[in-house]
């Protein structure tokens, strides 16, 4: 993803599976914060298939899991995730560009609400979630 003028990158924690930068085995996807929302793109790697040629479930939660968080994070609010719930809306090829979305909803006091979306580059939704973060102690790293 190309940052814009108007996007400021968001916080990462080097080890964390999804944007770390020095994890191996991880994601490296980018987060930026645009519109008072939380942006990244990824492009899908064919070692993460559930069945042939498609991204495993698991990889499209994670990511949504990842960009709602960074949407309260962009809040300088260090939060875990207590609960997500995914809906997935068509099937994401191996090779496909994604691009996540999300935005915070709610402030419950120590439980904060998000929401996430993932796109295609047709611009069709292949994904969304809603989820609940509790509020953290501590530093991210």
């Amino acid at each position: 993803m190309n940052a814009s003028a108007n996007m400021k990158p968001l916080k990462k924690y080097s080890q964390c599976f999804v944007c770390g930068d020095k994890n191996p085995s991880g994601l490296n996807v980018e987060f930026y914060l645009k519109d008072g929302k939380a942006v990244g793109e990824y492009t899908v790697q064919d070692h993460f298939q559930g069945y042939k040629n498609i991204l495993h479930g698991g990889i499209l939660s994670t990511l949504l899991d990842e960009v709602m968080i960074k949407s309260i994070l962009a809040q300088d609010i260090l939060t875990v995730t207590c609960e997500i719930k995914v809906r997935f809306k068509k099937p994401v090829k191996i090779g496909q560009r994604l691009f996540l979305e999300g935005k915070p909803t709610g402030d419950r006091g120590k439980i904060l609400l998000a929401e996430g979306e993932i796109r295609d580059e047709d611009g069709e939704v292949v994904a969304t979630a809603e989820g609940k973060f509790f509020r953290a102690e501590g530093e991210m790293e």
